[in-house]
């Protein structure tokens, strides 16, 4: 019976001389990779060096035939190691000659040798490649995993320990210099290229392992590392959002750190990996969202920063106010703003200098402006577009990011396929609204529009207004951002109108045309999820709606919106201070807000004047008059009219004064009426109806106004 050691060195001994393997290494694959062929050569030398090391412990065991190597010590062996001073094994005097004949052909190698760029991009000295390589051997050649089981005379342990590399680089394990090497902040450790196992073993005793990802990006592979292939993303530059010259400048001249802080629709992480390709370094998303919600983020950032080290490439990491809420998150950012690599960090919130050491570069992004809007969604979509669909006119109200437009363009194209292949104006709109967040579906309703300009029954100046804010809505980019008819760095791009009338005349209808015409969702905003009867946590909780608006392409609608917007009074206690103060953080919130939003009031004098100031429009929607209720009751009793002869609507709006509301809840109620009897609708169940909405609206049935219709009236 022979041990592992035994195997081993009769392997070492009969392999052949170290010429005659080289030669051999001519033919081996790597070899025929010129990109490798540095890395071949030096794994060669060191192979050598350990072929050599086993030989002479094979020579020097005076027991060479037990069968349980490793397994135990005899007395002799415990003597042998009190009287035997540790030697090192110097390399041979051939190595320095062939390292440099390697190194010499490896500064010509094209492409350059990824063993060559990671010594010049972390800083590597000729020991530490040497550590590495020794190291990685078992990795590459299963034979050297009883190589070293022999050299650490224990056949359990299979990867070279600390005090085994230090022998086989012929250095002495009291060399601090050289130990060093192999500390916590050294290159090697601190780059993540070799992991130190057993840490409760003495120092020279501990297992070094290269991990694998380092391994197989050494062998050619640039399979990012599982640990965070879904937090970490490459990044092609994405050309027409802004001039990227600037950033790739300070990228080239070693600027490490750089915070783009950007608005809804913004181009920041975009811009970073155009500046990052530009500097000559390829560009990986760190997506921070996913990051803050990582059971161990602190490992996955060393491993998403080793992985950048690696390729040689730059982090986008975005958003930043995924992480900026406490304690831990931000030590998260302190970590990432530290690494070695090129950092852009894109976010909305302002820098906080916290969050690092080093003074970043502030830049401001900008938004995807209209008219690249168009270019990037056909680049993305690919085929050719229907003659008659404008799509940068359809994309124009929507504040979109260059990577929600790619989305967008792909999601208009599967819709389009669904609905039998040719695209509509529809597949690109909903293809934009499926890239809404849903965090404020959780504060506000949302309701998909289902009618259009048609259905509303209007005076002529009120549709005038609503389509001019339509307008501004589809505009507001080219306006107030390419033609800059807003200045202040504190005003938004938002656009905000006023909607006054009595309950039914239309307001929240008229909101619901105009998302429909601008092809967003409605958000009504329910104002029981906003007051809060402690003192600043309405602010609070509108802070929350405003936030998660900023986030999606809709229509934030306040209906009794004079409920938080009311006037501010005089102060004569605590409770006007804090009223007032809520007022006062509303003017300002709306004042930078970026979205459309819609207050609605029955009530408009009781709104705070200097609302009015920062209102875009106004809309005043009066009682219908006779004209356009008869309109009203023709539209909202459409769907029963073919069947029915005998029903006097002239009468019905000539009598009763009643808001477009009111006449929908009458022709809802006569409708079940209608379905109760089985027989077509009549005036009778008309005037029913009627009647049971005046109930409802605490108004007296007078005879005057049913005239000849007041026998049909249920006493």
């Amino acid at each position: 019976m022979r041990g592992t050691g035994d195997h081993a060195a009769d392997q070492a001994t009969t392999r052949g001389t170290p010429r005659a393997h080289t030669e051999r290494s001519e033919e081996h694959p790597i070899a025929e990779n010129p990109s490798l062929r540095h890395l071949l050569d030096r794994v060669v030398l060191v192979e050598e060096r350990v072929r050599r090391a086993v030989a002479a412990r094979r020579q020097t065991d005076p027991n060479p035939d037990d069968a349980f190597r490793g397994l135990y010590l005899t007395d002799d062996a415990v003597d042998r190691l009190l009287h035997t001073p540790p030697r090192p094994a110097a390399p041979d005097r051939t190595d320095a000659a062939r390292h440099a004949e390697a190194e010499t052909r490896a500064d010509t190698a094209e492409p350059p040798s990824r063993l060559r760029r990671l010594t010049t991009d972390l800083g590597l000295t000729d020991l530490d490649v040497e550590i590495l390589l020794i190291t990685l051997l078992p990795d590459l050649d299963a034979r050297f995993e009883s190589f070293y089981g022999y050299l650490n005379d224990d056949v359990t342990r299979r990867r070279p320990t600390i005090g085994l590399v230090l022998t086989l680089c012929g250095l002495s394990a009291a060399d601090a210099s050289a130990r060093a090497r192999l500390g916590a902040t050294a290159p090697l450790l601190a780059a993540g290229l070799l992991l130190t196992e057993d840490p409760d073993r003495p120092f020279l005793g501990r297992a070094l392992r290269v991990p694998d990802r380092v391994t197989a990006h050494l062998l050619g592979d640039d399979t990012p590392d599982p640990r965070v292939a879904d937090l970490l993303t490459p990044t092609p530059p994405v050309p027409g959002v802004g001039d990227a010259t600037p950033l790739a400048r300070a990228l080239a001249a070693e600027i490490p750190l750089a915070y783009l802080r950007e608005e809804q629709g913004g181009a920041g992480p975009a811009l970073a990996a155009t500046a990052l390709t530009q500097a000559g370094r390829p560009a990986l998303a760190l997506d921070l969202a996913r990051l803050a919600r990582d059971p161990a983020p602190a490992d996955a950032v060393r491993t998403a920063v080793r992985e950048a080290r690696l390729t040689g490439a730059g982090l986008v990491c975005a958003p930043v106010d995924a992480l900026d809420r406490d304690r831990e998150r931000a030590a998260l950012l302190r970590q990432l703003t530290d690494a070695p690599v090129p950092v852009a960090l894109v976010g909305r919130v302002p820098w906080d200098a916290a969050w690092s050491t080093r003074p970043p570069l502030l830049l401001r992004a900008p938004r995807v402006e209209p008219t690249a809007r168009a270019a990037l969604w056909q680049a993305a979509y690919g085929p050719s577009v229907p003659a008659g669909i404008d799509v940068p006119n359809l994309l124009s109200p929507f504040l979109l990011t260059p990577e929600q437009i790619t989305r967008a363009a792909r999601s208009a194209a599967q819709n389009a396929l669904l609905d039998g292949g040719e695209l509509r104006p529809e597949h690109v709109r909903r293809g934009a609204r499926a890239q809404n967040s849903a965090g404020l579906d959780l504060l506000a309703r949302r309701i998909e529009p289902a009618v259009g300009w048609d259905d509303l029954v209007l005076p002529a100046d009120t549709l005038t207004q609503l389509r001019e804010l339509t307008a501004r809505a589809r505009h507001r980019d080219r306006v107030l951002g390419e033609w800059g008819m807003r200045p202040g760095g504190a005003r938004g791009r938002g656009v905000v109108a006023l909607f006054a009338g009595d309950s039914g005349t239309g307001k929240t209808m008229s909101a619901e045309v105009i998302a429909a015409d601008l092809g967003l969702d409605l958000y009504t905003v329910d104002l029981s999820t906003v007051i809060d009867k402690y003192v600043g946590e309405t602010e609070k909780n509108l802070e929350r709606i405003f936030s998660e608006a900023a986030g999606v392409n809709g229509v934030l609608l306040f209906d009794e919106a004079d409920a938080i917007f009311g006037k501010r009074s005089e102060v004569k206690d605590a409770h006007d201070r804090y009223a007032n103060v809520e007022s006062a953080y509303l003017l300002q919130r709306m004042e930078s807000f970026d979205g459309l939003a819609i207050l609605a009031t029955n009530l408009r004098a009781n709104l705070d004047d200097a609302f009015t100031r920062r209102l875009d429009l106004v809309v005043d929607f009066p009682v219908p008059d006779s004209a356009q209720r008869l309109a009203l009751w023709h539209r909202c009793l459409a769907p029963l009219l073919p069947d029915t002869a005998d029903l006097d609507l002239p009468f019905c709006a000539d009598s009763f004064e009643l808001a477009g509301g009111n006449i929908r809840s009458i022709a809802v109620t006569a409708a079940y009426l209608t379905a109760e009897a089985g027989s077509p609708l009549t005036m009778r169940q008309l005037i029913h109806a009627i009647q049971r909405e005046y109930q409802k609206l605490g108004r007296l049935t007078l005879a005057s106004e049913f005239g000849p219709y007041v026998d049909l009236l249920v006493l």
